[in-house]
């Protein structure tokens, strides 16, 4: 499956909203983690702000627990004002996971379930995730489309707790999936990635699009098998970039002064 629309034209996005956030107790007892307010904004709202910028058109929100908030605050539509006073505007739907089967389907079941809404190539990122820098180019979907990798992931410096990170990264750019006793370097996956729909069918996943029976599933496995046929590229990322998993790391967030984007 090759990605075909012109290249001046952004694929789909798939954003992760379905989590429970049980680390984040008891903020995330009335309230979803993706709408927790960081810096001002909604969590969520830093991605779809960041995507309205890069062109990107359409957005599909995946949500489980307390999902109807999600919906109600965004809707159909978000409207970014530019200040060129251009406005630039995203279309959303959603994939309610938890309407739908009573759970989330975690990350491969979650994105098996929206594959029918998405492209060919599809940007992914976690909407617990704060990227505020994070640009969301045109210019890395060009080169994505051009190789013939499954995913192209970015890699972070490994914070404080995840000291040993997950996927190594060679000189040429593949991310690779190190052994646990492996001496090199590792960095930790942003949850940020370019993703093509081949790698959820055979021989990498066995998911059916659609995913009716709702099938839970981690994301974890396929990648790593990807990697170890050398089919998944990265690189590493440096801007801001936070996993906004504890309360602690979301008022150490909310202690920091705003900065322009």
């Amino acid at each position: 499956m090759h990605y075909s629309a012109p290249m001046h034209t952004q694929p789909p996005a798939l954003l992760l909203a379905a989590g429970r956030g049980e680390r984040m107790r008891p903020l995330t007892d009335h309230c979803p983690k993706p709408l927790l307010p960081v810096q001002g904004l909604p969590l969520l709202q830093w991605h779809l702000q960041a995507l309205a910028q890069a062109e990107v058109r359409q957005v599909v929100i995946n949500t489980a627990w307390l999902g109807e908030q999600i919906s109600a605050r965004f809707s159909s539509n978000f409207v970014l004002q530019c200040a060129s006073n251009k406005r630039k505007q995203l279309s959303i739907s959603y994939s309610h996971e938890g309407l739908d089967f009573g759970a989330a389907l975690e990350t491969a079941g979650g994105i098996a379930r929206a594959l029918p809404h998405l492209g060919a190539i599809f940007w992914l990122a976690a909407g617990d995730v704060f990227a505020p820098d994070f640009g969301f180019e045109a210019a890395a979907v060009e080169r994505f489309a051009a190789s013939d990798a499954l995913a192209h992931l970015w890699l972070v410096p490994n914070p404080e707790h995840n000291p040993r990170g997950d996927f190594g990264l060679s000189a040429g750019g593949l991310a690779l999936n190190l052994p646990a006793d492996h001496p090199g370097p590792r960095h930790t996956y942003s949850t940020i990635a370019l993703l093509r729909a081949e790698l959820f069918a055979a021989p990498w996943c066995d998911i059916p699009a659609g995913n009716a029976q709702g099938v839970a599933a981690p994301l974890a496995p396929l990648l790593r098998r990807a990697m170890d046929a050398g089919r998944v590229t990265a690189e590493l990322y440096t801007g801001r970039w936070t996993d906004v998993g504890t309360p602690e790391r979301l008022a150490a967030l909310n202690a920091q002064a705003p900065q322009p984007g």
